[in-house]
């Protein structure tokens, strides 16, 4: 394979996943006669751009089908980072009622009702009809299709060039970011703004987070990485801010090449800590493989410990990075007995892989595991918030990642 932005070979082995299932690709009961496609995950560091990637074996049109079941709007701390964005940067781009925001990868209107509600003219784009359907039933007006430079060209001749464009959490999920960005740069009004948050590949490192590997997720980003995608479209990084959401991420601010704005004193910190960390040195990749399987060894042992103790242990959180933490451990349910989902769209399906039913939250009281493990580690405070409980018949909680560790 070519490095999907360079064309640079790809030989440098970042860890190697076994095979899989697409991560939300969840089964129905009906469906267990027939067989699971499941593709290589691998991850490989291009050491010409420094652009992480996984291999090319799974199609977007495979991954993103029209029942696809990830309901941004089932997280009620990530409506309110949403509802806090919209709030941020209609003020800092004095955002009204003649302007015009374009979100990529809009899924259930979780962000854009929020413009809506302002009064300021937006259009989501969202390729999976159960979730544009969402969208559109909460007033939200949107485009069913994948972005690219094509749509983005078709939306500047209706008439639709964006004041600002926002992309939360889709950068890292398209197979080819060249024309996802030259489509950004196509879309934006001159003076116009870009926002793209997406998870930083410096905390996946540090903090072993193999787990936010999925066949969705084509790419895992570096600022410096970013901006050179960027500056191949004609744009360029302006501010960067640093976000705990999904185990870290960025929020990348750009405009064009020719905008007025310069790059902040940000950018060019978090790039310098990037040089620090290394994310540009084939030695800094070379144990990540043998640190993930410490992490998954770790898990596997305390389970072990825990279905020999006698102690019943479920799951909370059916989040793609939950399957692909199950699925290299070979989970199976004689270890988790059921995962715990509050988004209806996944309750009454199986895992994918696993084939660990999904219950609705309310399965925690009626079974009452002694362990209850949080899958989604990244929202361990809201999930041991909101079911707290657990505590009446002496549940605990417990997370496998950034390292194995029980809330007694």
């Amino acid at each position: 394979m070519s490095c999907r932005h360079c064309g640079s070979p790809l030989e440098l082995c970042v860890i190697d996943l076994g095979f899989a299932p697409p991560s939300n690709a969840y089964r129905r009961v009906e469906d267990l006669h027939r067989p699971e496609t499941t593709f290589p995950l691998r991850v490989f560091a291009c050491e010409s751009c420094w652009l992480v990637q996984t291999e090319d074996y799974a199609a977007a049109d495979a991954l993103f089908t029209p029942d696809y079941a990830y309901f941004s709007s089932a997280s009620r701390g990530w409506m309110a980072h949403a509802e806090r964005y919209a709030e941020m940067v209609t003020g800092r781009l004095g955002l009204g009622a003649d302007s015009m925001v374009i979100e990529v990868a809009s899924n259930d209107g979780y962000l854009l009702r929020n413009f809506v509600a302002k009064g300021v003219p937006c259009l989501g784009i969202e390729p999976t009809d159960s979730t544009a359907d969402a969208a559109e039933a909460a007033g939200v007006p949107t485009r069913r299709a994948f972005f690219g430079q094509a749509l983005a060209e078709a939306l500047v001749a209706e008439g639709k060039a964006a004041d600002l464009v926002a992309g939360n959490n889709v950068l890292a999920h398209v197979p080819d970011i060249n024309d996802f960005v030259r489509g950004l740069a196509t879309v934006l009004k001159p003076g116009g703004t870009v926002t793209l948050e997406f998870p930083h590949l410096l905390r996946l490192i540090e903090e072993v987070q193999f787990d936010t590997i999925y066949h969705e997720h084509y790419s895992y980003l570096s600022l410096s990485a970013v901006a050179r995608v960027l500056a191949s479209a004609g744009l360029k990084a302006i501010d960067v801010e640093h976000l705990s959401t999904h185990g870290g991420s960025l929020r990348l601010w750009a405009a064009r090449q020719d905008d007025a704005r310069a790059p902040g004193r940000a950018v060019a910190e978090a790039l310098a800590a990037e040089e620090r960390a290394g994310l540009e040195r084939a030695e800094t990749y070379a144990a990540f493989q043998t640190r993930a399987n410490t992490v998954k060894d770790r898990f596997l042992e305390f389970l072990i410990a825990e279905k020999r103790a006698g102690r019943r242990v479920a799951a909370y959180g059916a989040a793609a990075k939950g399957n692909t933490l199950m699925n290299y451990a070979g989970l199976k349910t004689d270890l988790i007995a059921f995962v715990c989902d509050i988004a209806p769209s996944k309750q009454g399906m199986l895992m994918p892989g696993s084939h660990i039913p999904i219950l609705p939250p309310e399965a925690l009281a009626v079974h009452r595991p002694d362990t209850v493990v949080i899958l989604p580690w990244n929202i361990a405070d809201e999930v041991r918030s909101s079911q707290a409980h657990i505590r009446e018949w002496g549940g605990r909680f417990a997370i496998a990642l950034p390292e194995m560790r029980v809330f007694d």
